[in-house]
C-alpha cells in the first residue's frame, strides 16, 4: 500500500531542522520526501498529521538489553520481548551489543542476532552484533568479570563474528593489546567497525588506532585514562581526530560540562548517543547481572558489588533530551547523534534518515513546536506500520 503523511513536520538530518511537506512511503520504505506546496506521489491513503514533528526512528548501536533480559543470555523469546520493548521507546533499530562472556555463549548469541537480523524480530530492526567483551585490558574491566577477558585474538574472532554475521558488525576492544595489528585489520577486512574501549592505552597508541582504522571511542570517558595535560592518553586522541564518540547521556556516567566539553570539541555528526542500557532498564530496583557479575540496581543507579558502574538504565530519546540540555543545542542538533550519527557510524544506510530508499522507521512526536523542549513519542512507526505498544 501507497501511504502519504501529509502536514508533516519533517526532521532534515542536512540542517537539524524540521520542514513541512510529505512523507510518502511503500512496501516497508520511503519513497518521497516532498516539500510544502508541492504535488507528492500518488496514494492510496493519506494521513494527515497536522504539523507534529516527524524525526528517523532511534538507532541504538550499544545497548546490552532491557525489560529483564541480556542480549548475551535471552532465548529467542527473550529477544522478542526486547525487541519490542525497544521499539515502544522509540529505538527502531540497534546493535544488540554482547559483554564479556564465555566463547560458546557469545558464539550462541551472535548466532541468534544473525537469525533476527534475517528474519525480523517484530520490533526493532537487529542491525548485527556489537560484541564489547573478552578483548578488553583487565585494568580498566569496569562491570567485566576478570576470568571472562582474554587477548585479541583475529581467528577466535572470525569464527566468533563474521561466520555467521556479515556487516555491520562493530567490535569494542582494548586495541593497544593488539600488539601486530592483526586484530584490528581483520575487523576492517571484514567490513567492520572497531571502537576503543576498556582501555589504558597511551595516546600515541590511540592515535596509532585511529591511524590504522579504528571507528570510534566507546562510551567516552569511561574505563579508560583521565585526560592529563601532560598525559593527554586515549580521550585527548578521541577528542582531536575524526574519529567518532559514545556519550551515555543519563547524567550520572558523564558530568553535564564533559558532555558539553565532547560536543563543543567534536565535529558535526561525530558524537554518538548510547544508552549503554542493560537488562534492568525499564524495571525496578533490585539485582540483576552482566558480564559474569552480579549488579544491584538501587535508585536506578547500576553497580557492581565494588562500586562500578554497570551499564545504565537509560531510554535514548531521553539521552537526546539531556544532551539538548546539558550541550545547550537545540532538540534538532541533539536528535542527529541519535540517528544519522550511529548509522554512519557502523557504516549502514539503510535507516537513520527521511529519505527515499530508507526504512520507513520513524517517530511521531507530540508537539508541533519546531525547537522542542524534552518532546514526547506519541507514535512509532516500522516499515510503514504502527507500532501500537508506546510507553
Amino acid at each position: 500500500m501507497r501511504i502519504n503523511y501529509t502536514e508533516a513536520a519533517m526532521y532534515c538530518s542536512a540542517d537539524g531542522r524540521f520542514h513541512l511537506g510529505t512523507l510518502s512511503v511503500a512496501d516497508g520504505r520511503i519513497t518521497a520526501v516532498t516539500p510544502f506546496g508541492d504535488l507528492p506521489p500518488a496514494a492510496d491513503t493519506e494521513i494527515a498529521l497536522n504539523h507534529h514533528l516527524v524525526t528517523p526512528g532511534l538507532i541504538d548501536v550499544h545497548t546490552h538489553g532491557c525489560a529483564g533480559y541480556d542480549f548475551s543470555t535471552a532465548d529467542a523469546g527473550g529477544m522478542r520481548v526486547m525487541a519490542r520493548a525497544y521499539a515502544a521507546h522509540g529505538v527502531t533499530s540497534l546493535m544488540p551489543t554482547l559483554a564479556s562472556a564465555p566463547r560458546e555463549q557469545l558464539r550462541c548469541a551472535v548466532g541468534m542476532i544473525a537469525d533476527f537480523r534475517k528474519e525480523g524480530s517484530g520490533g526493532a530492526r537487529f542491525l548485527g552484533p556489537h560484541l564489547e567483551g573478552r578483548y578488553l585490558n583487565p585494568a580498566k574491566r569496569g562491570a567485566h568479570a576478570a576470568d571472562l577477558l582474554f587477548a585479541p585474538d583475529a581467528d577466535e574472532l572470525e569464527e566468533l563474528v563474521f561466520r555467521m554475521c556479515p556487516p555491520p558488525v562493530h567490535i569494542s576492544a582494548a586495541f593497544e593489546l593488539d600488539k601486530d595489528g592483526a586484530f584490528l585489520r581483520r575487523i576492517l577486512a571484514g567490513g567492520g567497525t572497531a571502537g576503543l574501549a576498556h582501555t589504558c592505552a597511551t595516546f600515541d597508541e590511540a592515535m596509532a588506532a585511529v591511524d590504522a582504522g579504528l571507528t570510534s571511542f566507546t562510551h567516552l570517558f569511561n574505563t579508560m585514562p583521565a585526560l592529563h595535560h601532560r598525559d593527554p592518553g586515549p580521550v585527548c586522541a578521541a577528542l582531536t581526530t575524526d574519529a567518532y564518540v559514545e556519550l551515555i547521556c543519563d547524567g550520572l556516567h558523564l558530568h553535564p560540562r564533559m558532555v558539553r566539553l565532547a560536543y563543543s570539541a567534536k565535529a558535526r555528526g561525530k558524537c554518538v548517543l548510547v544508552s549503554d542500557s542493560m537488562e534492568a532498564t525499564g524495571l525496578g530496583d533490585g539485582t540483576y547481572a552482566i558480564a559474569g557479575m552480579s549488579v544491584t540496581v538501587k535508585a536506578g543507579i547500576a553497580r557492581t558489588a565494588d562500586g562500578a558502574l554497570a551499564g545504565s538504565l537509560l531510554h535514548l530519546m531521553d539521552g537526546v533530551n539531556n544532551l539538548a540540555r546539558f550541550a545547550d543545542i537545540p532538540f534538532g542538533e541533539a536528535l542527529l547523534c541519535a540517528t544519522r550519527a550511529p548509522a554512519d557510524m557502523i557504516g549502514c544506510e539503510t535507516v537513520g534518515d527521511l529519505l527515499p530508499g530508507r526504512w520507513a522507521d520513524f517517530l511521531v512526536l507530540d508537539t508541533t513546536d519546531p525547537n522542542p523542549a524534552a518532546p514526547m513519542i506519541s507514535e512509532v512507526w516500522l516499515g510503514g506500520e504502527r507500532f501500537d505498544e508506546i510507553k
